[in-house]
Order: C-alpha cells, then structure tokens, then sequence
C-alpha cells in the first residue's frame, strides 16, 4: 500500500499545482525527457517535452483556466511504471483522466496525462420505449 499512496500523493501533487497555477510545481512533475505526451481535452495529441510543457505554460497563465479538482483516483503501480485513473471535475463537468508515471530516482514523475468527456447516459432510449408501447 505504500506505493500506492506515493502515486495517489503524485497525483494530487499534480492537481494542486494546475489548481494553485504553480508552473515551476507544474513542471517539476513532468519527467525531463522527450518521451512525454499529453492529451487534453479536445486538443490533438502533444508530444515532447518542450510542447507539453509549453501547453501546461500556456494553461496556467491564462487567468480564465478552469478549476479542476481530482475525484476517485486509482493508482495501478507496476514496478517503475504506474498510473492514476480518476475523474476530473472541471467547472461542474466530470472527464475521465488517465496520469501515468514512471519512478524517476525516488520521486514519480509524468510521463503522459489525458483526459476527456465521460459519456453521459441518454434515458430518452426509455422514454421512446414508453411512448411506443402497444396498449
């Protein structure tokens, strides 16, 4: 359990910087590397360090960011690899994120964050169902 509560602590890291807009906490969290990617929502993928910190720049600095809070995180760890699954609620709105990190020394490190909109479940399928019924 106690690697699992080191990626959870990561995690939240993660967060408290975007929500704190600390870019040097923001970028600290990223593995200093090529091999990073980032996918947020409805932006095509960015890969390598340089952009993906650049977006995280760009995102903290704009005044208007949305809040974001970290809800149900599940850390999966395997060996030096783990990842956080959670929900993101951002101004009201729930997206399903995924972090993933590798163990960079003793700290976790980003290697790849995405996130996107959760399907919502339509109940008019119910409603059509209802109103077709054969009396």
């Amino acid at each position: 359990m106690a690697k699992d509560s080191k990626i959870i602590a990561a995690n939240a890291a993660f967060y408290d910087a975007f929500s704190t807009g600390d870019f040097d906490g923001m970028e600290r969290m990223w593995a200093d590397d090529d091999a990073i990617s980032c996918i947020h929502p409805g932006w095509p993928a960015i890969i390598g360090r340089a952009t993906v910190i650049g977006s995280w720049r760009d995102i903290l600095q704009n005044p208007e960011r949305p809040q974001i809070t970290c809800a149900e995180p599940q850390a999966i760890v395997d060996g030096d690899s783990a990842r956080v699954l959670c929900i993101e609620i951002v101004d009201g709105t729930a997206l399903a994120a995924a972090n993933h990190f590798r163990r960079v020394g003793d700290d976790w490190r980003l290697v790849h964050h995405q996130s996107s909109p959760i399907a919502q479940i339509v109940e008019q399928a119910e409603d059509d169902r209802a109103s077709h019924r054969v009396h």
